[in-house]
């Protein structure tokens, strides 16, 4: 018998930061799941199209092995071409996977701009959205929307973990300045970074 729970980690990962690695991990304590599928992204709908390969994004993408033994790098929308939907990508894992339930991680951040999302409602059917919840007053929009999801038929976990307050822009920011990522990044990104000259004013695809 195949997998019954995968958690698809989708994101440009570019790079992938400790943030992205809370997420993950709250997911895993909540889900436990069978299989964890990291999903670097083509060509994001909504974010312009950075200057980093889809094979740097990759290669980066294996700081995430250490949190899950059955978790596999899988390229479906780099090798898809073109922006890539979530909605898309669901269709495809559900074809390849019959009869197993997906799970989604998102930041609170995410979980708030979800209708905006093509084919949100069949999102909501194929998949179980894993959400980090906010504390303090930050916490009460999230948990209004999430309510506001499950009416429509869509159900939402919390990933009981800290919000790791950083970003893939600001990690490149500092890349950039030539400033250290400490505490930022897993040192692996840190060193393929540094190593590859990512994300400074002269990088190529190197």
């Amino acid at each position: 018998m195949g997998p019954q729970k995968i958690i698809l980690f989708g994101g440009t990962f570019d790079p992938p930061h400790n943030g992205h690695m809370t997420l993950l991990a709250g997911a895993i304590e909540a889900v436990r799941p069978d299989l964890v599928l990291v999903e670097p992204a083509g060509t994001p709908p909504h974010k312009r199209a950075g200057g980093t390969s889809a094979a740097h994004r990759l290669a980066m993408c294996e700081c995430f092995r250490p949190l899950f033994p059955e978790l596999v790098l899988d390229t479906t929308e780099i090798a898809r071409g073109g922006k890539s939907y979530t909605i898309d990508t669901v269709r495809q894992m559900n074809a390849r996977y019959p009869g197993t339930q997906l799970y989604f991680p998102m930041g609170s951040d995410m979980l708030l701009w979800f209708r905006n999302w093509a084919a949100y409602r069949e999102l909501l059917r194929r998949v179980v959205l894993v959400a980090h919840l906010r504390t303090g007053e930050d916490a009460a929009p999230v948990r209004e929307y999430a309510a506001g999801l499950a009416a429509e038929g869509g159900t939402v976990l919390f990933a009981k973990a800290p919000v790791f307050p950083v970003s893939s822009t600001e990690v490149r920011a500092l890349a950039a300045k030539g400033r250290p990522l400490d505490g930022l990044v897993p040192e692996s990104v840190a060193a393929y970074i540094a190593r590859h000259h990512l994300y400074t004013p002269a990088a190529g695809e190197a």
